[in-house]
C-alpha cells in the first residue's frame, strides 16, 4: 500500500498488486522449493541488490520431495528476488507520478512492512526514487518493543497509536 502524506494528512493512497508473498513464489519457482522454504530463505538469507552479496556465501536450499537439499550461492537467491524488487519500486514511482503528488515528497520514503527490513531494500529504494529513504521503525513505545521495533509492524502500531491518540483528544475536548 502507498499513502502520500502532507502537513500531517493523507493526500493519496493506493495498493501495488506485488508483496512478499510474490517474492516468495518467485523464490520457490527459481530455486525449486516449497513455498514455505522460500519464505524462510527470504527472511533470513536473501538481500534486495547483488552487488552487497559475496558470491561465496552459501545458503542450503531444500529440495522438493525427497531430494537432498542442495548449496546454492547468497548472490543467487539475490538474483532472483533484486528484479522483483526493482518492479515493486518502479510500480511506486510510477503510481506517485500518476497521483501528482510527486513534488510534496521533499523529505523522502519511508519503507514498512516486513519485506521492507531485506538487507539491501533501502539502498535499491534510494537508487530508484532518487530521494532518501529509509525503514519505518515503531518508535516512543513501552512494553514488548524488542518485538515491535521491526517495520512489519509498523503500519498497525502507528494506526493504533493514531487512534489512541484521537480517543484521547475527543475526551478532552
Amino acid at each position: 500500500d502507498i499513502a502520500i502524506f502532507s502537513n500531517g494528512s493523507i493526500m493519496h493512497t493506493a495498493v501495488i498488486p506485488i508483496a512478499g508473498d510474490q517474492v516468495n513464489n518467485d523464490i520457490a519457482v527459481a530455486l525449486r522449493t516449497p513455498t514455505k522454504n522460500a519464505e524462510d530463505l527470504k527472511i533470513k538469507h536473501a538481500c534486495v541488490l547483488t552487488q552487497m552479496v559475496d558470491i561465496a556465501d552459501m545458503v542450503l536450499v531444500p529440495s522438493v520431495g525427497d531430494r537432498p537439499a542442495k548449496q546454492l550461492s547468497r548472490k543467487t537467491l539475490a538474483e532472483v528476488v533484486e528484479p522483483r524488487y526493482e518492479e515493486l519500486f518502479m510500480l511506486i514511482k510510477a503510481e506517485i507520478k500518476r497521483s501528482g503528488f510527486e513534488d510534496m515528497i521533499a523529505s523522502g520514503i519511508v519503507l514498512t512492512g516486513g519485506s521492507s527490513s531485506m538487507p539491501g531494500a533501502v539502498e535499491l529504494a534510494e537508487e530508484i526514487f532518487h530521494m532518501p529513504v529509509r525503514l519505518g521503525i515503531p518508535e516512543g513505545m513501552s512494553g514488548l518493543t524488542d518485538v515491535i521495533s521491526n517495520p512489519a509492524y509498523a503500519t498497525g502500531v502507528g494506526l493504533l497509536e493514531y487512534g489512541c491518540q484521537q480517543e484521547f483528544l475527543n475526551k478532552t475536548s
